[in-house]
C-alpha cells in the first residue's frame, strides 16, 4: 500500500507544480489570515481545491488535514489521512523565490508511511514510503549519522539561538537558513546540511513528508524533548523538531535538555 499511496502522491505533487506555476506570485491574489498566521495566495487555494479533489476521490476512505482546509475532528476516526500543505514558503512563493514547495504526506495510525516535497521551479522531488527508502529525483538519499553537533552545518532560523532555550549556552553549530520547512527536511535527507531544528510548535502540515524522508534515508527526527513524532493529532500541532544524523540528534536532544543545576 505504501507504494501505491507514494505513486498517487507524486502524481498530485506534479500536478500541484502546474497549478502553482500558473499564477505569477507576485501578482497572484494575496491576504492575510486571521491571528498573525501569515499570508496566503489564489494559487494556495487553487492548489488545495485541485488536491482534495484528486487524493480525496482516489482514497475516499482516507481523513484529510490542509493548511488550507478548515479542520474537521471527522479525520480522527480515519486510519490513514493525507496531511499536507499546498504550498510551503508562501512568502517565498510571493516574492518569487524558488523555494516554496509541496508538502505530501500519508499518515497511517499515526505514523507518516509515504510522503513527497516537491520544487517544482528547482525540478526537485523529494520521495520516500515507508521501507522504501527516500529518494530525489530517483537518486537513493542517505544520511551521515557521525557527525557531531559542535561545528554541524544546521538549519534553522534566528528564533532558535536565543540563549534562554540552551540551558548551557547555544552550542557552537552553522546556521544556515531555507524559507521551507519541508524544503529543509528534504536538504537534511540529501545531506547537504547536517541537521535541522525548530524550537516553536509547528504544524503537523509542514514537517510530515519531511520527517519520513529523513527517516528512510536513515536519520532520526523527533519533538524538541526527544519524543517521537506522532501525526493526526486532535491539535495537529508538533512541540518543535529536531532532526538529522544519530550522533547530530542525540547531542541536540542533549543540548536542549541538559539541566543547568
Amino acid at each position: 500500500m505504501p507504494a501505491h499511496d507514494l505513486a498517487l502522491l507524486i502524481d498530485a505533487a506534479r500536478m500541484a507544480g502546474r497549478v502553482a506555476t500558473s499564477f505569477a506570485g507576485d501578482t497572484a491574489q494575496r491576504w492575510d489570515k486571521a491571528d498573525n498566521a501569515g499570508p496566503v495566495t489564489a494559487a494556495d487555494l487553487a492548489v488545495n481545491d485541485m488536491l482534495s479533489a484528486t487524493l480525496r476521490l482516489a482514497r475516499p476512505d482516507y481523513g484529510w488535514l490542509s493548511e488550507e482546509t478548515e479542520d474537521s475532528a471527522a479525520r480522527l476516526s480515519s486510519d490513514a489521512v493525507f496531511i499536507l500543505d499546498p504550498i510551503d514558503g508562501t512568502r517565498s512563493f510571493i516574492e518569487g523565490s524558488r523555494t516554496w514547495a509541496h508538502s505530501l504526506a500519508i499518515a497511517h495510525h499515526g505514523k507518516i508511511t509515504a510522503a513527497v516535497v516537491y520544487l517544482p521551479l528547482r525540478d526537485m522531488l523529494y520521495t520516500a514510503a515507508v521501507g522504501r527508502g527516500a529518494h530525489l529525483n530517483g537518486q537513493p538519499l542517505e544520511i551521515k549519522n557521525d557527525i557531531p553537533l559542535i561545528g554541524a552545518q544546521i538549519l534553522s532560523t534566528k528564533a532558535n539561538m536565543a540563549d534562554s532555550l540552551w540551558p548551557n549556552g547555544v552550542p557552537e553549530f552553522e546556521r544556515h537558513h531555507r524559507p521551507s520547512l519541508a524544503y529543509r527536511l528534504g536538504l537534511v535527507g540529501e545531506a547537504k546540511f547536517d541537521g535541522m531544528l525548530t524550537l516553536r510548535p509547528s504544524w503537523e502540515w509542514d514537517i510530515a513528508a519531511g520527517a519520513l524522508i529523513v527517516t528512510e534515508a536513515g536519520g532520526t527526527i523527533s519533538d524538541k524533548t526527544g519524543a517521537p513524532l506522532r501525526f493526526n493529532n486532535p491539535e495537529p500541532l508538533l512541540n518543535g523538531i529536531v532532526a538529522g544524523g544519530t550522533q547530530m540528534h542525540a547531542d541536540t536532544i542533549a543540548a536542549l535538555n541538559h539541566s543547568a543545576n
